[in-house]
């Protein structure tokens, strides 16, 4: 059967349903929405005026590396699949490494991490923990961490990293690790591994949905 909506004074407008429709109701929204905007669907037959996204990526506010001995980003929502930590001349007054902390509502995840990070330039190694991911070659404090982490959701509670980094120096980092966190992550921490504290530099994460 099909439905026409003649104009005023020519021409029409049909609408027509399939040749098995079926039984199906599509309620139309009020209003005639905003420019640009698109019809969408509940699922159910209710439909509504959407707004197309034009970007799921948000960046966290910038937080400065100079002092204190944790950097915490919190508020992260929990449909956040891609997070980003981004390093800028990152440094601190001794020689620990810097760990990557995913944390729930109950704070940072501190176990059950298998993370390793190698390093080479001037000289070459390995570091491994399990109290985060771990970043390599920060021998000493005239060191800085500039570059990227990346960490994905990869199902459930189940968080895989990499990154890739220069200590300014002579050397460069690369790594990767997981963690089953015990909740959704809301939060992240970055921290030296030991009692080292920050003393130069800026951190900011990003996140995608």
């Amino acid at each position: 059967m099909t439905l026409r909506l003649n104009g005023s004074t020519s021409g029409y407008v049909e609408i027509d349903a399939p040749a098995t429709a079926g039984s199906n109701t599509l309620v139309l929204p009020n209003g005639n929405g905003t420019n640009g905007q698109y019809l969408q669907t509940n699922g159910s037959g209710g439909l509504s005026w959407g707004t197309v996204s034009t970007s799921n990526l948000t960046r966290g506010t910038s937080q400065a590396s100079t002092s204190g001995s944790a950097i915490d980003f919190t508020g992260i929502p929990s449909t956040a699949r891609i997070i980003t930590v981004a390093f800028q001349n990152v440094s601190k007054s001794g020689g620990d490494q810097m760990i990557v902390q995913l944390g729930t509502s109950s704070g940072p995840t501190t176990s059950g991490y298998d993370s390793g990070a190698g390093f080479t330039g001037s000289g070459s190694g390995l570091y491994e923990r399990t109290d985060g991911f771990v970043i390599g070659g920060e021998a000493d404090a005239l060191y800085e961490v500039i570059g990227i982490m990346h960490i994905y959701n990869l199902s459930g509670n189940l968080w895989v990293a990499s990154h890739s980094t220069y200590n300014g120096q002579s050397w460069c980092s690369v790594g990767g690790g997981r963690v089953t966190l015990g909740d959704a992550c809301d939060r992240v921490r970055i921290r030296p591994s030991g009692s080292n504290t920050f003393d130069g530099g800026s951190i900011n994460i990003f996140y995608e949905v």
